[in-house]
């Protein structure tokens, strides 16, 4: 199991996309529906939930949003680096932009970053590149565009120090709205590279920032490490939907989850009933939460759903939306246009 599956992430982060929520119309109880986050939780400065959560809230808040161009880097706009507590002031009271990159990447899970970050350090170049791959497919574009934007505004914040940004860059064919995202954060991306990437001039990554404080940053890299152990846990429900999303599929066995689980069959079975749920219980609620997102976000034929959601064919699926929702998903998916 990977260390990224068993962590946990900060809840201030889940507050600034209730918040982004909120402010196109869509009510706190929408935005927590089925994700088991507590108001204790998002209140506490030492709230914590669980990747799971997370993007459970973020499937809820995908689908109850009126559609709209570049919606994920709008809501990256929203973070700040006091929105991360003591990962974002350990970035600030640093000595240089290339110390604080070099911080941020190894106390990423402080952050709410969900693509994979590997640091640029080439001819004129400083930055970092973000890989979305390892993402499920129906969030994959939502998060690359959240976590590209977040970047973008927490180096405007250290930009006091007199850097910009020489470069942003997508990778791919065009995916993106350009005029969007320039209109949002003032740079006109790249389309059509080899990574996603931000970078600044080398020369720009090493100007000292006026905040630095070698003490401060000492004992804020300490309370990064301790909070770093902390976060380093996950139920093992929350284990088996990462499985799901991720490396594996939701066309697994119980078998298969529990191979990659380093366990057998029998012990998951026992831990999902003592965490009052069953592989079958989770499979079905990925299978429908998936489903009203490429439903309502896509055109893919019932055929290639089926396919994606791991049944044998377009009946199985059929016949489960049925039983989640009393209709059709072609019915579903007109009533949600005529709404739109």
């Amino acid at each position: 199991m990977s260390t990224q599956e068993k962590q946990m992430h900060p809840a201030a982060v889940c507050q600034v996309m209730i918040n982004f929520a909120g402010h196109r119309s869509v009510d706190k109880a929408s935005c927590l529906l089925g994700t088991g986050i507590t108001e204790a939780a998002l209140s506490s400065v030492e709230g914590l939930v669980s990747r799971e959560q997370e993007m459970r809230l973020i499937e809820n808040i995908i689908l109850a949003t009126p559609e709209g161009p570049a919606l994920g880097f709008e809501l990256g706009l929203q973070y700040s680096l006091a929105t991360f507590g003591v990962w974002g002031f350990a970035l600030r009271t640093s000595k240089t932009l290339r110390d604080a990159v070099l911080i941020g990447i190894r106390y990423l899970p402080l952050s709410t970053v969900y693509c994979q970050v590997a640091l640029i350090d080439e001819g004129d170049d400083f930055g970092i590149s973000l890989d979305p791959s390892s993402i499920p497919l129906h969030l994959r574009q939502f998060l690359l565009e959240r976590d590209m934007a977040t970047t973008i505004n927490l180096i405007k914040e250290l930009s006091l120090s007199g850097f910009s940004i020489k470069k942003l860059q997508f990778a791919g064919p065009p995916s993106i709205d350009t005029e969007r995202i320039e209109t949002l954060c003032g740079i006109k991306p790249i389309v059509g590279g080899k990574k996603n990437s931000i970078t600044v001039s080398r020369a720009e990554a090493d100007l000292p920032f006026a905040n630095y404080d070698a003490d401060l940053v000492l004992l804020l890299e300490a309370q990064c490490r301790l909070r770093l152990q902390r976060i380093s846990a996950s139920g093992v429900a929350g284990r088996v939907r990462q499985k799901l999303l991720g490396d594996l599929s939701l066309s697994c066995s119980l078998d298969d989850v529990a191979t990659a689980l380093a366990m057998s069959a029998r012990t998951l079975r026992r831990k999902l009933e003592q965490e009052d749920t069953s592989f079958s219980d989770i499979v079905d609620e990925e299978r429908r939460q998936i489903a009203l997102l490429l439903l309502e976000n896509s055109s893919m034929k019932m055929d290639e759903l089926a396919a994606y959601l791991g049944f044998m064919d377009a009946g199985g699926f059929v016949r489960a939306f049925r039983r989640w929702l009393g209709c059709a998903p072609s019915e579903y998916r007109e009533s949600t246009r005529r709404r739109i």
